[in-house]
Order: C-alpha cells, then structure tokens, then sequence
C-alpha cells in the first residue's frame, strides 16, 4: 500500500482494515476517538489561527453570543484578547512576572537593613574595581573568576587594558544582582527563580562580548580584516531574517533529509494510524536476540534523533547487536488534532504499536525504551499494563525521562498557573503549541551557547557555522497539539499526579510501583531538560530492580554519545528489588566513573535480560494485517 503525501488515505484504509482489540483499561485502540473538551464550542475548533483580525472575526459569529442576548461571548472575548497579548509578549505572562517582581521588590522594600548591606556591597564592589583599573589591570589575581561553563571573556584579548577591566566590571555587575535577587526572605522559591532568571537574562544581553566596540576579538577581526567580517555578518544576518519571515528550513539542513543522509537505516513501516507509523528495522545479524525492542521517542521532536547519521544512531547500533528494533514516529499535529490527549498517545502510540509488534513476533515480551516525553508515556503504559495483569514487557528503559516534576529545573520557570493559562490561550487559538515557541524557551534557558554565541560568530565575526546532522535535526521541529500539552501541564507538571498516584490511564488511577519488569534509567549530567536529580526520584518509588545510569553531556548530547566520542563518560550502579534507598548526593560519590560511552553497558543490560537467539522475524506479518507499507523512514517524519 503506497503512502499518500500527508498519510491520510493510508491511515483511513488501515484504520478500517484493523479489527478492535483490547487496550489499556479495557478501550480498544482502534475503536477510541478523540473527545471534545468539555463546553468548547464550534467557534473553538474551526476558529482562525492569527491574532490579526481575530477580535472581529469572532465577534461576528452566532456561535459566540449568548442566549439571545445578540452580544460576544464573554470567555470567548476574554481568550481572544489574551491570545492576541501572547503574540506580543512572545508567549510570556505579563501576569506571572509582575507577580514574581512585585513579591521580590515588596519584601525587598522592606528590609532597610538589607538595602544598606546591598549598597555597602556595590561600593566595595566598585572600590575593588577602582583598585584594579588603577592597576591597568595588571592585578594578578581579578576581581572575579567566570562562573563554570562562561567561556565569554576567555579569549586572550580580554586579559588586555582595558578589556579586563571592562570584563571585571560586567563580572562584578552580575554578581551584585545576584545577591539583589536571591535569598530575599520571604520571597516564594518560584518567585526568585524568576527574577533572579530575568535580571540573567536581561544582563547576558547587555553582556560586552555582545558588540564589536567592547569585544576585542571583533575588534582585531574588524582591523585584521579591513571590516569584511561585518559585511559578511550583515549578508548573514539578511539571510536569517529572510529564512525566519518565509519560514523556511535554515541554509545548511537541506544536506541533512531523513532518508537520504540521516534516518538511512533500512527498514519498513508495517503500521500506520492517524498518530503513528511504526518502523520495523531490517536485520543485520544471521540471529538476532528473541525479544524484540520498541523505542518511543518523545512527539516534542522527531525520532531520528536516534536515528541519525550511520556513525552515531543508536538504532543501527542496536541493529548491528542483534536487536529486531522497532521505532514509533509521530506525525506531526495540525489544528483538526487539537482534542488529541494524553491517554490518546498513550493507546493510538504505545499500545497500539505493542499490538502490531505482538502480531509480527508473537508469544514474545518486549523490552520497552521511552526517550523524554516518551519515556513518561511509556512508563504511564508500563503502570496501566502492570496494573492490568498485562506482563508483556520483559524489561523497561527510560531515557531522559521524568516521571517526578516537583523539580523540573529552569523549564519550571515558565510552569506556573499563571504560564499555564498564559500558553492555554495561545493554544486555543492555533490548536497546537508550535515548534517555534517552544524552541525560544529552550534558548532562553541556555541564552548565551543558544543565542549571543551565534550572534557573535555569525554577525560579528562574519564566521557562519554549518549545521551538523543534531543541530539540523534540532531545527526540524514539531508541534503539540493543545489538548495534550494542556493535560500535559496541569497533569504532570503542575499536580504531579503521575507520581503520587492520582493520573488517570484508562479510567483507572496508575501506580508506577505496580511495575515489576526491571527498569534501566539513563540521566544526563548536564540536562536542563528533565535534570537528573529530578530523573533519580523514580528510586523512591520503583519496586523492582532498578539501575541509574549517569552519563556525561546534555539532554540531547548524552543520549546521543556513541563509542568513540570524545569526552564521554558514565557512572552507573544496580539497585535490587529489596534494596533500600540511596539519596542522590550518596549515590554520586560512592559510584564511580567510567570513561567512553555508556551505549555498550546498556546494551549488555539488554542481552542479560533477554532469553537468547534466534532467526529473525519477517518484516511485517501481512497475514496478520500488518504487511510492509513502504520503506523507512516513512512518511510523517518528513510533515513539517
């Protein structure tokens, strides 16, 4: 059956071709649909999706007046004007800063004793400095060293008169707001996380390695070069506002297409529903391993993430072991998918690719892999299924995966009530969240490698840095469509209710303790995504075997760390069933590092679960009604 370009007639002929089976909680995957959110009207499904003229538009349907009254809806009018404010703040709530601001500067206000203590500081903070600018800066020891991970002023041209001292300065500068902005009694704990966050943000901007009169590398570039590097900077940066108003892909991920220089490891699609495909990969072994692997990727991005260039994907390394991997990739939401929620990923996704993946390599358990997003999806499937009696899979890894979000690190600085509704507005209006909006709060997080590094390079030095096969993969982004990400927030994020036992999979409350397959763990060190503290809370609750493992670099970076990276390292240690608990900061300094990457560790994990070898199953299981329907990667990989 040939793909059509959006997926669309395929999923309807595969859709009716399937016969109802049972799911998680008793509802059949095939036979469930999405529900419309309680009191939507019309207007809310079939709405425009700009803020201009959005106001009028509205206002003039029947199905925003009320009972006979001739006038706008109130709550329609009210989500309307705050989806069209969103737009200008960029998808900030005005609403949460003030609110964090006025609690900062309330309490603040009133602790005259530590006003004077904090003007006492900048004065001996400007003495300081006074000191060493008399000095030419010829000080040996500066006024203050770069915090870890600053690598702005470590250029040899900063340890020069007057650079040194203008670098000083600004160093001095944002230690001072630092204390302004912290341990201010009073002040709730999210709060000052937001202001301290803000005053960062607003001092990374201001930063003199920003402009060319205060940066001395720009200036010797600027000098060396006759002003060359600031017309190629121009020329670029004429490129990228071109490439952001036409929404084009940045010049550069053209080279990287799935399925022609990444996602190439062969296989087939052998299933497809509205929200999925799933990819059978070709075996590349004579036996390979009797329990097959299912790999859920989060749906925030796309799965070739694992999938990348034959020297780093995880998918052909695994497939080169002996593995029969399968791969679930999402389709890419629009506004006609703004109903789909939670518990539909988690029957039209997980469950239905166990299914197919049942029919293809029957009377076989399946070891589980959930990346991110897809990780706290799966271990919601993973609790529903042990809560049901249900012992399909024989082992279950998280990867980068939260399951506790008390603690979520810098993204709970734009998870509040206030956030929250904030995002709902914009979400109501377009259906989904957009790739964009949620690709600047990663930025905003990591402003100066995400942001004025590139500014610098690009614009200023005139060096224009092509993209590699994760940065391209970076840029293709998805969207989340809104009745998810709402169930999503409120759920998880702001109630928690997977961890303490209250969310809801199939009518029933899970408990992630029902688990009973072994479960691996993968954090990384340097994760501002799901930190790994934040991941190692899942020891407080799991019943059963369970190994951490620690790895080296970031929430992309470390995941994607195959052997022969440089740089790399992992710790990791097996707590059994009985074990009792080892808090995070014991754990760290009683496991001990191991240098390269941690793939070949998990691997053997994998091998020790399973039961043995075997000849490889066919690809697809036609007369089970999942025939090969075309070739990797599929169709819904490439939707943009």
């Amino acid at each position: 059956m040939g793909a059509s370009p959006g997926g669309q007639t395929d999923v309807m002929v595969e859709d009716r071709a399937r016969k109802p089976t049972a799911a998680v909680g008793g509802t059949s995957a095939r036979a469930r649909r999405p529900v419309a959110a309680a009191g939507r009207s019309a207007e809310t499904r079939n709405g425009p999706s700009r803020a201009a003229g959005r106001l009028a538009a509205k206002a003039s349907r029947s199905d925003l007046t009320g009972p006979g009254s001739g006038w706008p809806d109130v709550a329609s009018l009210d989500r309307t004007l705050r989806a069209w404010r969103a737009e200008l703040t960029g998808g900030l709530s005005p609403v949460a800063l003030s609110l964090a601001w006025f609690d900062w500067a309330a309490h603040l206000a009133d602790m005259p004793g530590r006003q004077a203590d904090l003007v006492a500081q900048g004065w001996r903070s400007a003495a300081r400095l006074a000191g060493y600018s008399l000095a030419a800066g010829r000080s040996d020891a500066p006024c203050r060293e770069p915090g870890e991970g600053d690598q702005r002023f470590l250029a040899p041209g900063w340890q020069q008169w007057p650079f040194n001292v203008i670098s000083q300065a600004f160093l001095l500068t944002e230690e001072w707001w630092r204390q302004v902005t912290t341990d201010v009694p009073g002040v709730s704990r999210h709060h000052e996380r937001i202001v301290s966050f803000a005053a960062r943000q607003l001092l990374d901007m201001v930063s003199p390695s920003n402009f060319p009169w205060s940066n001395p590398v720009v200036l010797g570039a600027t000098v060396e070069q006759q002003g060359d590097n600031l017309t190629r900077g121009a020329r670029l940066l004429v490129e990228d506002w071109q490439q952001l108003l036409t929404g084009a892909a940045p010049v550069g991920t053209e080279v990287f297409m799935p399925g022609k220089s990444v996602a190439v490891t062969p296989g087939k699609v052998v299933y497809r529903n509205r929200l999925i495909e799933l990819i059978q990969y070709e075996p590349a072994t004579e036996t390979v391993e009797t329990e097959p692997l299912v790999i859920v990727p989060a749906w925030i991005m796309k799965y070739y993430i694992l999938d990348l260039s034959p020297h780093n994907s995880l998918v052909k390394y695994l497939v080169d072991r002996g593995h029969t991997v399968f791969m679930i990739s999402w389709r890419n939401p629009t506004s006609d998918d703004r109903d789909l929620g939670m518990e539909d990923y988690c029957q039209l996704g997980v469950i239905s690719a166990l299914e197919a993946i049942s029919a293809i390599v029957p009377e076989r358990r399946v070891h589980a892999v959930g990346y991110c997003l897809g990780g706290t999806l799966l271990a919601i499937a993973a609790a529903a299924m042990a809560r049901d009696g249900d012992e399909h899979l024989r082992s279950v890894t998280l990867l980068a995966a939260q399951t506790d979000f008390t603690e979520p690190g810098e993204l709970g600085l734009f998870i509040d009530e206030s956030q929250v509704a904030h995002l709902q507005d914009i979400m109501w209006d377009q259906g989904y969240l957009d790739a964009n909006r949620m690709a600047g709060a990663f930025e905003m997080l990591r402003p100066y490698e995400l942001i004025y590094s590139r500014v610098v390079s690009d614009y200023l030095l005139g060096e224009h840095q092509l993209p590699n096969d994760l940065m391209a993969w970076n840029a293709d982004g998805t969207r989340l469509p809104y009745r998810m990400h709402s169930e999503y927030l409120h759920g998880l994020f702001l109630q928690n209710d997977l961890f303490e036992g209250r969310y809801l999979a199939g009518g029933r409350p899970v408990a992630l303790s029902d688990i009973r397959a072994p479960i691996f763990v993968v954090a990384t060190a340097r994760d501002h995504v799901a930190p790994w503290r934040s991941v190692y809370k899942i020891n407080l609750i799991a019943d059963t075997e369970l190994t951490f493992l620690l790895a080296s670099g970031g929430h992309n970076a470390g995941i994607v760390s195959e052997p022969g990276h440089l740089h790399r390292s992992f710790r990791y240690a097996i707590r059994p069933a009985d074990a009792p608990y080892l808090d995070p900061d014991r754990w760290l300094a009683e496991t001990l590092t191991q240098e390269g990457s941690w793939w070949a560790t998990w691997e053997a994990w994998l091998t020790a679960h399973s039961s043995g070898r075997g000849s490889p199953p066919s690809l697809g299981a036609p007369a089970g009604g999942y025939p090969p329907i075309v070739d990797a990667p599929g169709s819904y990989v490439l939707q943009r």
